[in-house]
């Protein structure tokens, strides 16, 4: 019996999954275990996996497939339609690419990604500046030709490539929310909370015991170290893929909370990218739904369930185990209010949650306006630092503690940031149904049980794959068109009724 188009796809895809499971491996060993001075090897590397990829799904081979497939699209069930239409986009966004410019960025951001971190040591944007400027040329290239292809604005087409079917005029919907309601809010938290100082936590907590908890506590959360492993690295990530997950984090010796709730950061993204339907791993179909929805799950964990009384309650007693720790620093209403501190800080992965969302306005504003010519590299760290006063009052002592502080432009990632704002929105959401629905909540929280959350999560987010649009989604999720309301809902609860 003769193959389909349609299943000769699937051959061709599966190709591609190995190819990306590749490129991840590389990328995290660029960041956790490469010498430096290999960054021109591995953009070699880089750019020749990536060049294969991109020649794959621009053949014209996949073409006549595609065409074919589309033709016989009616004898296809749900879900292997759904997978037709995400070969077809990814197609389509690779074949408006040329593969001369996949190569250049591949190199280019490479070698930038090395040149931002001895930039960041060394606070000299100095340093970073140039590399940046041919990051953004080719990025602005890219986002032509995409938009041209697309029938997008070029930051729109970016967008759309990490978020499919999200548009700017929906994130500056919920950043204008965002923006109207929380500066009043981070004063009136700030003038509670200083009403009620919390006792501070100090001493110097060891690496090795730091690692025995964190591994702990996800394992708490589920996930499977048998297939993947946790590694330490200057900005916290997660690569891989569905069977084999890498995830990092960064310890600080003072502070036993910072490298625990980054890890835990990065497990909610892991435990998507494991809880896709494993029949459809290595189609596009099988994968997340974009990356506001990766960052949701990731923030509902870390910042939702994990800075709760609840988990506290769980989590003081691994505390005590691990660092022989106590006093009434350590009790649980201390530590509650030592997590839930607002502070106007320059650190983005360091900010709470109700500061958070300013931040990601802030790099939303910055690279619209690199990318659309409206401010010059050279300009980037005034414009930075003027715009941390604007809506945090607060300005970076040096390019490091400012325009240096994330990774994300020096990997050529432009219409990312909007994602992390995006997902604290999807994750209140997410939480405000999951709460109606287990009225119980609290206490699995408290005894550790955290499947609850997960099995939650799997199955109304997780187990959808690429299915439905991030809208379509929300809506059978939750029963709500996705707003900032439920996150405005959630913050004003917490941090005002709940100040006690």
């Amino acid at each position: 019996m003769a193959i389909t188009p349609y299943k000769q796809l699937e051959t061709e895809w599966q190709r591609l999954h190995a190819f990306s499971g590749a490129l991840s491996l590389l990328r995290w060993d660029a960041a956790v275990m490469m010498p430096r001075g290999s960054s021109d090897v591995r953009g070699e590397q880089l750019a020749a996996i990536e060049t294969e990829q991109h020649a794959l799904l621009t053949s014209p081979k996949v073409s006549r497939l595609l065409e074919r497939a589309k033709a016989g699209a009616g004898e296809l069930d749900e879900w292997q339609q759904a997978n037709l239409r995400e070969m077809s986009r990814q197609r389509d966004h690779a074949i408006a690419t040329p593969v001369s410019l996949i190569t250049r960025l591949a190199h280019a951001t490479s070698l930038a990604e090395v040149r931002w971190a001895e930039a960041r040591e060394k606070q000299d944007f100095a340093i970073f500046a140039p590399h940046l400027e041919e990051v953004l040329h080719l990025v602005r290239d890219r986002a032509a030709l995409l938009g041209q292809a697309l029938g997008l604005a070029p930051y729109d087409a970016l967008i759309d490539g990490f978020t499919p079917g999200l548009r700017s005029a929906e994130i500056d919907t919920v950043f204008r929310a965002y923006s109207r309601r929380l500066p009043a809010l981070i004063r009136e938290v700030i003038e509670r909370q200083a009403a009620r100082p919390p006792l501070p936590i100090a001493g110097r907590f060891a690496a090795g015991k730091q690692r025995a908890m964190i591994v702990e506590v996800m394992k708490a959360f589920g996930f499977p170290f048998d297939r993947g492993r946790l590694d330490e690295s200057d900005h916290p990530f997660t690569e891989g893929v569905a069977g084999d997950i890498r995830v990092t984090t960064k310890l600080d010796a003072t502070d036993p909370f910072k490298g625990l709730l980054a890890a835990l950061h990065e497990t909610g993204h892991a435990l998507y990218d494991l809880g896709v339907p494993r029949e459809w791993r290595t189609q596009p179909v099988g994968k997340e739904r974009g990356m506001a929805l990766e960052e949701s799950q990731s923030l509902l964990i870390e910042m939702i369930v994990c800075r709760s009384r609840p988990f506290l309650h769980y989590l003081k007693p691994l505390l005590e185990k691990h660092f022989s720790v106590s006093g009434p620093e350590w009790e649980v209403d201390n530590l509650y209010h030592v997590l839930t501190q607002v502070r106007r800080g320059h650190i983005r992965v360091d900010a709470d949650e109700v500061t958070y969302p300013l931040h990601v306005v802030l790099r939303y504003g910055i690279e619209r306006d690199l990318l659309e010519g409206r401010l010059a590299v050279r300009d980037l760290p005034e414009a930075w630092n003027n715009g941390m006063l604007e809506r945090l009052e607060v300005k970076p002592a040096n390019a490091a503690e400012g325009c240096l502080q994330d990774i994300h432009w020096a990997h050529g990632s432009f219409g990312y940031f909007p994602s992390y704002a995006m997902g604290a929105a999807i994750a209140a959401q997410l939480h405000e149904s999951l709460r109606s629905r287990t009225p119980d909540l609290d206490e699995h929280l408290a005894r550790g049980d955290f499947s609850v959350v997960t099995r939650w999560l799997a199955e109304h987010v997780h187990a959808e794959g690429a299915r439905l649009t991030p809208p379509e989604l929300m809506k059978k999720a939750t029963g709500k068109a996705l707003s900032a309301a439920a996150a405005l809902r959630y913050l004003e609860g917490k941090y005002l009724e709940d100040a006690r």
